[in-house]
């Protein structure tokens, strides 16, 4: 790995006026505060479509694109939407998502584009148009007709839909295929236009040296298309429910464990496909990102197996996975990938060596690292060069509200470690880390910007009220680049 520092920021975080952030012009404005800076990271979470609580750790699909980042004044100048239609957008919270105006906004001009287009599009956006198609196939349209299936059925879970197409019998993907035809089409169009402006942004940021790290969860949605399509690579019964499902044993963020509810892959099936799945699906993430981060990276040992019947996480049994026949596999079709592992939580010598044998960098989180002695592989004398350092993720307080919340002790031992006196606390854990040797560093833009709790983007755990944070144009301030630049080049990052 290149010495390198980076920004964890979602895109739904951009400015913009249309309730989330977009990839618009406020993207391509922090690319360029990046540059300034001297970074070479950008880091996102995944990417997907978002389905349940927001969550972009449970997608609709492990392929597909999040149509409520496409930027809609794009879709204006390249005439898949009329100006008229974006005259009578409400006036959303600058500084926060509110998700349901939100979805119900741009999922209602988001359905008038494909008529716009098929009217006004040039010849050669048309063939752009069915030429991603094509390519993009082998989960493109089983994704389209799902998501089309979903909305006839009211939205409802994909096991309720009536027999026969909830097995995905050919006969009745035929019929439903022929009946949604125009809603299959949108679905399919508005792909072909996240994919469109995310790799034109993804360029830009490559052309200026900012390599994308993205994130995929190991584990996908109970309802989404993965699991509809492919019941045969997931523990259901003969109704398509789950029998068991994924989760981790009670742990730092929580006593009775955190029970995900995402089905559990029969990898006993996917090995004697070869693990074509898994494949697919990093070939697939390798077209959009530089680095790869695969979250709960411990799974690829032993999983944690939580009967479905069980309210909690608490009664559950590890559970060992082919890790080294998968990454080897994965390996063989596709080459040495840069791939990060997300090693948090119960990691054990198994699971060390399982990423150590793939040379995969592991992470470092600097949240965890105050405890009672010098030792924890958090702390930044002990780092090593093979690792990515944060000073907390997208499930961590900011810094400053996780300051705020430590017990007089622990606050001490933090002041004695940074020598700082704690009333820019972000700055001084953002400078042990550049300081350190590990080979690649992240800050998020709220420790950047030295946010208090308010500003924290995720709870695990909580049902709602997650991944909502934004920022206004104004608080991107000068006095942050100028820090930022001035730390990254006095550590060589």
């Amino acid at each position: 790995m290149e010495r390198s520092n980076g920004v964890l920021l979602h895109p739904t975080s951009f400015p913009g006026r249309y309730g989330i952030g977009e990839f618009n012009e406020y993207a391509y404005r922090f690319v360029d505060f990046l540059v300034d800076t001297g970074q070479k990271l950008w880091q996102v979470l995944p990417l997907g479509p978002t389905g349940y609580g927001d969550s972009p750790y449970q997608c609709f699909s492990a392929f597909a694109g999040n149509p409520l980042l496409i930027n809609l004044d794009q879709l204006v100048s390249e005439n898949a939407l009329s100006a008229d239609d974006l005259a009578q957008a409400p006036r959303f919270p600058a500084e926060r998502v509110d998700y349901g105006p939100v979805i119900e906004f741009k999922n209602a001009v988001l359905r008038k584009s494909l008529a716009h287009f098929r009217q006004h599009a040039t010849p050669d956006q048309e063939t752009d148009f069915w030429t991603f198609c094509e390519r993009n196939a082998a989960w493109l349209d089983d994704y389209a007709l799902f998501m089309a299936l979903k909305d006839a059925h009211g939205g409802a879970v994909w096991n309720t839909w009536e027999r026969d197409i909830a097995r995905r019998e050919p006969s009745a993907v035929k019929v439903w295929r022929d009946k949604l035809q125009t809603e299959v089409q949108t679905y399919q169009h508005l792909q072909y236009h996240f994919f469109k402006q995310w790799l034109a942004l993804k360029r830009y940021a490559n052309d200026k040296g900012i390599r994308i790290v993205g994130d995929i969860p190991i584990f996908v949605a109970y309802d989404s298309a993965d699991a509809w399509a492919h019941r045969e690579l997931f523990y259901f019964d003969e109704d398509g429910n789950s029998t068991v499902i994924a989760g981790v044993p009670p742990d730092y963020f929580s006593p009775t464990g955190q029970r995900w509810g995402n089905p559990l892959y029969r990898w006993d099936v996917m090995q004697q496909q070869g693990f074509a799945w898994w494949i697919d699906r990093c070939r697939a993430a390798f077209g959009l990102y530089d680095f790869v981060r695969i979250d709960h990276f411990r799974g690829f040992e032993a999983y944690w197996e939580v009967p479905a019947s069980e309210p909690t996480a608490i009664y559950g049994r590890w559970v060992k996975s082919p890790g080294y026949e998968l990454f080897h596999a994965i390996e063989n079709a596709l080459g040495k990938l840069a791939i990060i592992a997300e090693d948090l939580g119960i990691i054990t010598p198994e699971v060390e060596a399982l990423r150590d044998t793939f040379e995969f960098p592991g992470m470092r989180v600097l949240q965890f690292a105050f405890v009672a002695d010098t030792k924890s592989t958090y702390l930044p004398h002990n780092y090593i060069p093979n690792c990515v350092a944060y000073s907390g993720t997208h499930d961590n307080n900011t810094t400053v509200g996780w300051f705020e919340s430590l017990d007089p002790a622990t606050r001490a031992q933090v002041l004695r470690y940074t020598g700082a006196d704690g009333s820019q606390i972000h700055w001084d854990m953002i400078r042990l880390l550049m300081m350190s040797v590990a080979g690649m560093t992240v800050a998020t833009m709220q420790d950047l910007m030295g946010l208090d709790e308010r500003s924290r983007m995720n709870m695990p755990g909580r049902p709602d009220g997650n991944w909502g944070w934004r920022y206004t144009p104004d608080m991107l301030t000068d006095a942050i680049k100028s820090q930022l630049a001035e730390m990254t080049a006095a550590y060589g990052r």
